[in-house]
């Protein structure tokens, strides 16, 4: 529902604190590049396994929502990396009786009505531009993503008839680095 997302490129101005020589060599042609993002995470898509509606659809049934409050916990705190409560819902419209699911009545859950974990994203990057000659030069880069190594959970599971319904089973990508050297010619 929400992207900010900024980039920004900053000259370091390294070189004016020598006037000439290898010195100013080696602190001239610094940059410092990023992009920072937050954003509120994707809407959870809420399913139920099986035919109980019996349309012959296929993926489209969905549990009953009780329309209490869901819950949003702490994946790495809370048991079982549970994020959502599931209180709130029951299978399709619920047992009968028997507590048996009632065949050929769909649930009311909305398809996607909430969202899951969002993003805290900083990337970040360090270049140096060394001229040898006026047609040549080497560019070396520091780049690492996820910088300060936030954790980036994707969405728990939204199907009902699952181990995991409402638990957060993958993550995105920690903090990567790499180095590169390139020479322009």
């Amino acid at each position: 529902a929400h992207n900010f997302v900024l980039s920004y490129t900053y000259d370091l101005p390294l070189g004016r604190l020598t006037s000439s020589g290898v010195g100013r060599k080696f602190l001239d042609g610094w940059r410092l590049t990023g992009i920072t993002r937050f954003t509120t995470g994707l809407p959870i898509s809420m399913s139920e396994s099986g035919d109980w509606s019996l349309c012959g659809c296929g993926g489209v049934d969905r549990p009953n929502y009780s329309g209490a409050a869901i819950q949003i916990m702490e994946p790495r705190t809370s048991p079982d990396f549970q994020y959502f409560s599931t209180d709130a819902f029951s299978s399709e419209a619920g047992p009968d009786p028997d507590n048996n699911p009632i065949l050929g009545v769909a649930g009311n859950a909305n398809r996607r009505f909430f969202h899951g974990p969002g993003l805290n994203n900083w990337d970040f990057s360090l270049h140096k531009t060394t001229k040898i000659t006026e047609s040549t030069s080497i560019e070396f880069r520091a780049e690492f993503f996820n910088i300060v190594n936030h954790a980036q959970f994707r969405n728990p599971s939204g199907n009902f008839s699952s181990g995991n319904f409402g638990k957060v089973t993958d993550a995105r990508d920690p903090r990567i680095g790499q180095l590169a050297l390139k020479f322009n010619f």
